[in-house]
């Protein structure tokens, strides 16, 4: 792989990596110097990945198991890198209480959903993958991916009506 083709093919995709990558190691400076060290282990194999049938799912899988591999040696504090405390990036105009309360609000109700509807809601709706990345990061099939979506979205849309809608028509 030559480096013009590996720019468009594999840094390209440095962007898509990040929320991942950096909800998994719980901070931006983290997450930047994850990614470049994955592009570097990617270009030092750049010969083998040069015709990887699904390379965008393969660059996703390498960068999730980098980040497990960083965990798993210096394990953090739980709540830097655990997806409940890392669901929503506040930005500086959402810092109200009122958004604070939402997000609270969100990560309790993916914290009960079942595991595999947290990891597929998470990688689909907060890391913005595809399906087929999903499908090749869980091993499961897209139809059961989407079956899962849907039930943890309608979930926590239940769960959020019951909690802001409580009283209505009681009146």
């Amino acid at each position: 792989m030559k480096t013009e083709e590996f720019k468009n093919r594999v840094i390209s995709m440095s962007e898509r990596l990040y929320p991942m990558v950096a909800r998994m190691l719980g901070s931006h400076a983290n997450a930047e110097d994850a990614i470049q060290e994955i592009m570097i282990k990617l270009w030092e194999h750049r010969g083998q990945i040069k015709n990887h049938p699904n390379l965008p799912a393969f660059i996703f899988l390498t960068a999730r198991n980098y980040c497990l591999d960083l965990i798993k040696k210096k394990k953090p504090p739980e709540d830097q890198y655990d997806a409940k405390t890392q669901l929503l990036a506040s930005e500086p105009e959402h810092d109200t209480y009122e958004w604070q309360e939402l997000k609270h609000n969100i990560e309790g109700i993916l914290e009960r959903l079942p595991e595999q509807q947290k990891a597929v809601m998470i990688m689909r709706d907060l890391d913005g993958m595809e399906f087929i990345e999903i499908a090749e990061l869980t091993k499961l099939r897209v139809d059961h991916i989407r079956v899962l979506l849907f039930r943890a979205r309608q979930q926590v849309a239940i769960e959020l009506q019951k909690t802001y809608c409580y009283g209505k028509g009681d009146i």
